[in-house]
């Protein structure tokens, strides 16, 4: 694997390690003449970002756009970047891959997989009872990052926006345990306690000046509600309800508990698409921008490279003609 592999793979360890999802690419075999190498490997951010190389000013374009698809769908993807649909010919294309078309001077093709990377939960559990440690060993099994704190050791500093907490102190400090995490805004936070003592600690909290808008995002009480359980079988529900909202997509860049996103990552910027008026490959589009755009009678129009705006500049009517509705 070359360097720049090696170098994609550390960002995408710094990636993770902050809690952000992204997408890598790698180019699992190519036609020449095309620029990107088989084995070659970029991330894609939510944001359009790209760390590494997996082909020019064609191919990148189109595999930013169905990476931000796969970040949000969180399925893979195997895609055939080319000029000719393979199918066209009679050649049967593997189940599952995708042919994106890309018209470019060159005659290359490019078969791309790409890979949602989701950072594994974060879930802090306050409290002593044996429910508190059994949550956090069935959610460990889970694959998730699972810590147990109580008062006085819990700090504000265990919680963070990716945090989904849940508090069980259970009588044994909950007012301040409740106030320190609601104050930090973790991704979901949720306390074990009833109904009237999830009220009661609710208006309590509130006249101490906790923010309204902090205590509006407790859920009380946290778990499915399985019917009459034991204290041990409250982990259970505790647990189904966190799996329930994680496949719901709000632990991640569809989710909406905060002005961020439910883990605390920013959404992606608002894309939309262009066809290129000279060879007719899609461009994205980012707020009105891309990186070869012109303009022409109050118009931006947006071009795949530099040779398609300056040959369009040159003579824009010539490939206006017959566009207009």
């Amino acid at each position: 694997m070359g360097e720049e592999s090696w170098e994609v793979l550390e960002r995408a360890r710094e990636l993770a390690d902050r809690g952000e999802e992204f997408a890598l690419a790698t180019i699992v075999w190519r036609q020449a003449p095309s620029s990107g190498q088989t084995g070659a490997r970029a991330l894609v951010t939510a944001d359009g970002q790209v760390y590494g190389f997996i082909g020019g000013a064609c191919a990148e374009p189109v595999v930013i756009r169905e990476a931000q698809r796969v970040i949000q769908s969180r399925e893979p993807q195997l895609l055939f970047l080319g000029t000719t649909d393979p199918g066209s010919s009679g050649a049967v294309m593997p189940e599952g891959m995708v042919y994106v078309p890309m018209s470019c001077q060159s005659e290359g093709a490019l078969q791309v997989f790409v890979e949602p990377v989701v950072p594994v939960l974060d879930l802090l559990v306050v409290g002593r009872s044996p429910m508190v440690h059994l949550l956090a060993r069935l959610a460990q099994d889970l694959g998730w990052n699972a810590r147990v704190t109580d008062l006085p050791e819990l700090q504000p500093d265990d919680v963070t926006p990716r945090s989904l907490v849940v508090v069980a102190t259970q009588g044994h400090g909950d007012e301040e345990a409740l106030e320190l995490c609601a104050r930090a805004r973790p991704a979901f936070i949720g306390l074990v306690a009833s109904q009237k003592r999830g009220i009661s600690l609710m208006e309590y909290l509130a006249e101490r000046g906790v923010p309204r808008d902090d205590l509006d995002r407790v859920r009380t009480p946290v778990g499915l509600d399985l019917g009459h359980t034991s204290h041990r079988e409250i982990a259970v529900a505790v647990l189904a309800e966190l799996v329930q909202r994680r496949a719901a997509g709000e632990f991640g860049p569809s989710g909406s508990t905060g002005e961020e996103g439910a883990a605390g990552i920013p959404q992606p910027a608002a894309t939309s698409s262009s066809i290129d008026p000279v060879c007719g490959m899609t461009v994205t589009v980012e707020a009105g921008w891309s990186p070869h755009m012109h303009e022409h009678d109050g118009t931006a129009y947006h071009f795949c490279c530099v040779g398609c705006r300056d040959r369009f500049a040159a003579d824009p009517t010539s490939y206006l003609t017959g566009q207009e509705a």
